[in-house]
């Protein structure tokens, strides 16, 4: 076993490309965090392989914040900028965000989760913190809405790529790690902002091959919590 950090954040996304939610302890299942990214918007008129209603088409909406509320079932609750409160379901935040972004849209829900790449993702204080250095943007690991942030102990970044192929155990779960995550404009992004910075994606594509974190497959089920060591097997 090799201890490779420990985990800082956990983060939840109950809605895609909207802002989430930070726990301190979670159960981590085969399909990802429960409740993360249940919710998806989609361009009703869009007929390719990526209709997702996202910050690149509506920078705002990753300033919507949605959090899961207990229930049988729970709940996802979604707080707009302005205040406002609303079920994710509710037919009046779809009409607010065809309003604003001038876009027919459709609400799409998987009661497993989960409209993303992989079920989990990972990233290193230190590569969040290259990336800052070399754009000249805020240390701000939110910015890439990842599942778990690790404090690898060390500044050496993009150490992520070396964890790809082998398995890491956590908590009381077991993680594949399956890819590097390329990345696209949603990094260029400023979550409390929406301001772009195109800088970020430039400084991935000249540092790390457009990549920022790894992707991951849960292999093993169990309980996770901040503080939790990760080591690889």
């Amino acid at each position: 076993m090799e201890p490779i950090g420990v985990i800082t954040t956990i983060h939840r996304y109950p809605v895609k490309s909207m802002g989430g939610e930070r726990l301190e302890a979670a159960p981590l299942t085969l399909q990802g965090l429960p409740g993360d990214r249940q919710y998806a918007f989609v361009l009703a008129d869009s007929r390719s392989s990526f209709p997702w209603f996202t910050g690149r088409e509506h920078a705002t909406l990753l300033n919507y914040r949605a959090t899961m509320k207990p229930g049988s079932p729970p709940s996802v609750e979604v707080e707009t900028p302005t205040g406002a409160r609303y079920e994710a379901a509710d037919p009046a935040l779809r009409e607010e965000l065809e309003r604003e972004s001038g876009r027919r849209l459709t609400l799409l829900s998987d009661y497993r989760g989960n409209y993303d790449v992989a079920p989990v993702t990972l990233i290193s204080h230190a590569t969040v913190a290259a990336l800052a250095a070399a754009s000249g943007t805020a240390d701000d690991p939110g910015r890439y809405r990842m599942t778990l942030t690790v404090e690898t102990g060390g500044s050496t970044p993009f150490a992520e790529n070396d964890w790809v192929g082998r398995i890491i155990r956590v908590g009381g779960a077991r993680i594949a790690v399956t890819e590097p995550d390329r990345r696209c404009v949603m990094i260029t992004l400023d979550h409390p902002t929406s301001a772009g910075s195109p800088a970020v994606l430039k400084a991935a594509a000249e540092l790390n091959n457009s990549c920022a974190g790894v992707y991951g497959a849960v292999i093993t089920a169990g309980p996770i919590r901040e503080g939790d060591e990760l080591v690889l097997e």
